[in-house]
């Protein structure tokens, strides 16, 4: 288990602690509902957790539901700096558009993209929360990060730079890396997501829902993904999304 991954699962069973706690009152006060599947003890209860969290979470808003299941990780605005483990954060969602959040959502819904955590959370989801979910995640604006400790290396943030243009991640992902549409915004985004991403789809480890990136990570020569993940993380520019796709 990679390190992102082992973050996002102690993650993910904080949250659906933390989820059952907040609305067991608002399941305890229903009296006609049906209730909620026993969580017991052992194996059965983790297998019966997400399921429980989901019923629980049923008829609130989906920005509610984000803030119990999804801000912890995330950040309550999509930015969290806040590690999940001593080196690691989520995932910035701040800035990101609806239908690459949708994707990545169903992907990992039907185990298509492996992380323990997401999949635990997004197999209880319909097709009505994938909607709802990428469409409230998509109202949070973009989130700078935060001002580094130590100023970036000149000339590191220009080679990176260099190889931004040559292998063409701005004519996808936008001078401004802003993303767009099915194109994520990446500029600032966790460096240790950004390298675990690329390297994901360098190996062809990480699927997604086109070949593109691996298509366009397989020309990368190993030794060029340092010196990108370093420049996209560090990089300050408007984060505007990518038109006309």
């Amino acid at each position: 288990m990679t390190k992102w991954a082992a973050g996002l699962l102690f993650c993910a069973l904080v949250v659906m602690a933390l989820a059952l706690r907040v609305v067991s009152p608002q399941i305890a006060g229903q009296q006609k509902t049906p209730a909620a599947p026993a969580l017991g003890s052992g194996p059965e209860a983790t297998a019966n957790a997400p399921a429980a969290t989901s019923y629980a979470l049923t008829g609130m808003s989906y920005a509610q539901r984000y803030a119990i299941l999804c801000a912890t990780c995330h950040g309550a605005n999509g930015r969290n700096e806040t590690p999940l483990t001593p080196v690691l954060a989520g995932p910035v969602l701040a800035g990101q558009p609806s239908l690459y959040v949708i994707t990545q959502l169903f992907l990992f819904r039907e185990g298509r993209r492996s992380n323990e955590a997401m999949t635990t959370v997004a197999k209880t989801l319909t097709d009505d929360d994938l909607q709802g979910f990428s469409d409230f995640i998509a109202t949070l604006p973009p989130v700078p990060p935060p001002p580094p400790a130590i100023p970036p290396d000149p000339i590191r943030m220009a080679r990176g730079q260099a190889l931004a243009e040559q292998h063409k991640c701005l004519f996808c992902h936008g001078a401004g890396l802003g993303g767009g549409q099915q194109v994520p915004l990446i500029g600032g985004q966790h460096e240790d997501y950004l390298e675990e991403s690329l390297r994901g789809f360098h190996s062809g480890s990480r699927p997604g829902y086109t070949p593109a990136m691996t298509a366009a990570m397989s020309q990368v020569p190993p030794e060029d993904l340092d010196p990108l993940v370093y420049y996209v993380a560090r990089f300050r520019g408007p984060a505007e999304p990518v038109t006309g796709m």
